[in-house]
């Protein structure tokens, strides 16, 4: 029990140190030493559990995912464009609670990887009610989503990095207009 507190304490130490050390650099420049000197952990605990600095990045985005998908999954949401408000309006206010966490992830020194991950968590929820307002051929839905997707993303990523940020529902608001006005030739 004793150690199984021990390695979460070490864990969340490291995890701290490397989004600490992310906000003033990307992941390639930090190297395990640097974070385990931040952490004040030895380098052997270090490999005990990661691989490398990379690795322990690749599971904090693991987390993230799963987490978020957790969350939304909670969530039963109604029928149609409210639904998918409602989705969108989860969201933002999932990004506000860990807008550190994802500063870090969405901003310059973030993985595609990961971002293509988040596109995909939305994307199931997205296609689903796209299909049932109008059979959508799913070549041109996979275009449309990735189109709708990236864009919000940049939206996602100017909000969180704007001085003053707008409330979670005032932006979901926006990304539901603009994705609806947007392709309404296809769904509608």
């Amino acid at each position: 029990m004793a150690r199984d507190r021990r390695v979460k304490y070490t864990k969340m130490v490291l995890r701290e140190s490397l989004i600490e050390l992310l906000r003033e650099k990307p992941i390639a420049r930090i190297t395990v030493k640097e974070l385990c000197e931040k952490a004040d952990i030895n380098r052997a605990t270090f490999y005990a559990h990661y691989t490398d600095q990379f690795d322990l990045f690749k599971q904090i985005e693991a987390e993230f995912i799963a987490d978020i998908n957790s969350y939304l999954d909670t969530f039963t949401l109604e029928q149609g464009e409210t639904g998918l408000l409602q989705l969108i309006v989860k969201i933002f206010e999932y990004v506000e609670k860990n807008q550190e966490l994802c500063r870090i992830l969405l901003g310059r020194s973030g993985d595609m990887d990961f971002q293509a991950h988040i596109m995909q968590i939305v994307s199931k929820r997205v296609f689903f009610e796209w299909q049932k307002r109008k059979k959508v051929d799913e070549t041109v839905a996979e275009y449309l989503y990735t189109y709708v997707a990236t864009g919000s993303i940049g939206i996602i990523r100017k909000w969180l990095f704007a001085e003053v940020q707008e409330p979670p529902q005032k932006m979901a608001v926006l990304v539901t207009r603009l994705a609806n006005k947007g392709i309404e030739a296809f769904i509608s």
